[in-house]
């Protein structure tokens, strides 16, 4: 298996406290920049070509400077023909983007609702501030920055009713990827988990209902759970790749000690599942021909 797209997880800490993350706190744990430079390199040595990195909230930590040191890595010293990150765009300033926004491809900003208080209900929220401001702000900063900018949506009971087509379209995301919420024991399901998403479980019909009403939505990019669950390649804060293959996170051992051929292998990915649900895609900043 060639690790051409990889998710790195680098921190499991949030501001936000959304009630089905699948990527819960479970550890503080962050690697030192140069181990995880290390990683990075060891990565791209065995053919990634784009890396993802996610939380957590990755803006979290160090105000921001340690990811950003990352994504200035990965574009000028690995040459990765794609760097792309996912935030809920809490912790983001301008000056992040005055200082890192030319090594960076893309930026996902999750928002799962145009409804402050559907926001409230699923706990994508800190305080007072307004979810959905902050999403405007962060995308006229994309296009001032040249950052390709994209939506991902978790679809659960809260917002499985909502039209959300006028919203999406006046924010005219390069993607708007659209998830069906999924359980993974021991993260948003079982005894030893930290959140219980029992509750914002929908079947496979209702979320097919909300895609035909969103069908119009031509950048829509849909992951049902089937898609969703083996088709990506996740590292931890250990650099270590997850399993999800039983429904739960099975962790292989570190990059940094076995290398990856050795872990890669733990990872459970499907790479045909991956190709299917469209993993694969013009993800470079150079080559999407976007009008800035």
């Amino acid at each position: 298996t060639i690790p051409t797209s990889v998710n790195y997880h680098f921190t499991r800490k949030c501001n936000y406290k959304c009630g089905f993350c699948f990527h819960t706190a479970k550890t503080s744990f962050v690697l030192p920049l140069e181990e995880a430079k290390r990683g990075l390199k060891l990565l791209k040595e065995s053919g990634m070509e784009k890396i993802n990195f996610s939380g957590g909230e990755p803006f979290l930590h160090d105000k921001g400077e340690f990811l950003g040191k990352l994504v200035q890595f990965c574009k000028q010293d690995l040459q990765l023909p794609s760097v792309s990150i996912v935030s809920n765009g809490s912790m983001i300033k301008e000056k992040w983007f005055q200082e890192y926004g030319d090594y960076l491809d893309i930026l996902a900003i999750s928002c799962d609702s145009f409804e402050e208080e559907t926001n409230q209900l699923i706990g994508r929220t800190q305080g007072r501030k307004s979810h959905v401001d902050g999403l405007y702000r962060i995308r006229n900063w994309c296009q001032q920055y040249k950052v390709a900018f994209k939506i991902n949506s978790v679809i659960n009971t809260f917002n499985v009713d909502e039209d959300m087509v006028e919203s999406i379209t006046q924010l005219d995301p390069v993607r708007w990827k659209v998830f069906q919420c999924l359980l993974i024991d021991g993260e948003n399901a079982g005894e030893e988990a930290l959140r219980e998403a029992e509750r914002f479980v929908i079947s496979d019909q209702q979320f097919q209902e909300f895609l035909d009403r969103h069908s119009s939505v031509s950048c829509l990019v849909p992951e049902s759970n089937e898609k969703m669950r083996n088709s990506y390649l996740i590292l931890d804060e250990y650099m270590r790749f997850l399993d999800c293959r039983e429904g739960r996170k099975d962790p292989s051992k570190s990059i940094l000690d076995v290398g990856v051929k050795d872990a890669i292998c733990f990872s459970g990915f499907d790479e045909r599942m991956f190709l299917k649900r469209g993993g694969k895609y013009v993800w470079s900043k150079a080559d999407m021909k976007l009008e800035w």
